[in-house]
Parts: structure tokens; sequence; C-alpha cells
């Protein structure tokens, strides 16, 4: 992998992780474009690109993030202990998805364009189903709600079923208000993907990048690349789904998918 590819690798990995289209369906397609044989590569890569775009969400949400701390460490129970908690609930399905299932899941990744292909249309019709669904309106994201949406986090980890997708999707399905929907969705995706990293780095002690072709250069960039693009999608989503605006990303993930499935 030389540094024009990282750069154009970083920049979907960026723009897609926030953006409800699927960061990994992107990455298989931009793969195919290239014509890369990442294997070597791919453990190594996907540990800096994931870093990146969990710096890009603290940068975005800092505010957030520094309220979130300071309230935690208080010693009276208050929303921000109960909202942190509810952060750690969402992230039990994909935990248990990481831990148990990390084989089966990699498996899918070589199915080929045929399966992202098939995802897509499913994050279509989720994202469809959420702009024309009007549930009734709640207070705030609820224990359940957090698992629930924990849930769509979990099976999202199939190539082309969009994370951000499903669930900003599956919280406004559950009647919750989309500006919340969306910093959650984001807030609540920091730890499983720094755990997610974490595993890459064992594998990688276990002699994953034999092989290798990455450069230091080709590092820093697809890092620079998915920061910077990371930062632009996450600002972007949140007002995107204020307005609710999402049914033009489910018709590109329809197409996007059809041309999967045909080429697949």
């Amino acid at each position: 992998m030389n540094a024009l590819q990282a750069l154009i690798l970083g920049l979907i990995q960026g723009l897609t992780e926030f953006l409800p289209v699927s960061s990994s369906g992107h990455l298989v397609i931009a793969q195919n474009l290239l014509g890369l044989d990442v294997a070597a590569d791919n453990l190594l890569f996907d540990i800096v690109v994931h870093a990146a775009t969990v710096l890009s969400i603290v940068v975005v949400l800092r505010t957030e993030i520094w309220k979130l701390l300071c309230g935690t460490f208080t010693p009276q129970w208050n929303w921000e202990k109960s909202y942190v908690l509810k952060l750690v609930v969402s992230m039990i399905p994909v935990m248990i998805v990481g831990l148990f299932f990390k084989d089966l899941v990699e498996g899918f990744f070589g199915e080929g364009l045929t399966l992202v292909g098939c995802c897509l249309l499913i994050t279509a019709l989720l994202l469809t189903f959420s702009f024309y669904a009007k549930p009734k309106q709640k207070a705030e994201i609820s224990y359940l709600d957090a698992f629930v949406i924990g849930i769509a986090q979990a099976v999202a980890v199939l190539p082309g079923l969009s994370r951000s997708g499903s669930t900003i999707a599956t919280g406004l399905l559950l009647g919750n208000k989309k500006e919340d929907v969306a910093k959650f969705s984001f807030l609540m995706v920091m730890v499983p993907v720094l755990g997610e990293a974490l595993l890459s780095l064992l594998d990688l002690g276990g002699g994953g990048t034999s092989g290798s072709s990455l450069t230091i250069t080709a590092l820093l960039v697809g890092f620079l690349a998915a920061f910077l693009s990371g930062c632009f999608a996450c600002k972007f989503m949140i007002e995107l789904v204020k307005r609710g605006k999402l049914i033009y990303f489910a018709i590109y993930c329809a197409l996007i998918g059809l041309v999967a499935i045909i080429f697949g």
C-alpha cells in the first residue's frame, strides 16, 4: 500500500465511519477498485485509522465528553453518571460479539461484494423506515433503548451494514430525539472501536504483519486523512440528523448496494 492508496482509504474510513453508508462496505469496494490485496497490511492500518476516528470524536464532542467526565467523578448520583451507564449498557452486545464471535465476523469480510451490496440495501431500508416513521417522542434515551441501540451496533459489524446508520435509525424508531441519538451513537462507539484496535494489536504482536508493505509515510497519511475527514463527517452528520435528511443516504446506499451486487 503506497501513500496515495493510504490517503484514499483513510478519507473513506473517516467519512464513512460517521455517515450512514458503512465504512467497512466502502473499504471493501475501494480495495476492489484499487486492486489492493491488503491482508498483510490490514491489521496495522485498521488500528491507525480507527484511532484517528476515535480522536475525531473526542475533538468534535469535547465539550460533551468533558461534562460527562466531570459529572461522573462527583459523589452524588446525577444525569452524567446515568448517561455514562447507558453508554456502558449499549456496549455490551458488541463486546460479546467481539470477544466470542470475532473469527465468525472476520469470515464475512471474505465473502466479496455481493454480501456488501445486500447489507447496504438493508441499511437503505433502515434509513427509509426511520425517515417515514413518526413514533411518540421520548424525553431521553432509556436504558432499554440504549441496549437495543447496542444490539443494532453489534449487528452492524457485518460489512455493508452501516454502524452509524443502524444505531441512529434504531434510536429514531424508538422515539428518541434526533440530536440526542446522533451524539449517543458517536459516543457509544469510542470504547468498542478502541477495544477492536486492542484486539488487532494483540494479533499484530502474534505476527499479523508478516509480509506487510506499509511504510511510516503511508500510516501517517492514512491517520491524518481519517482524522480530518472524520472531524468533518462527525460535525456534518450531527447537523444532518437534526434536519432529518437521512433519506438521501438511503437512496445512495440502495444505488451503491445494487451496483455492488451486480459487479459482485
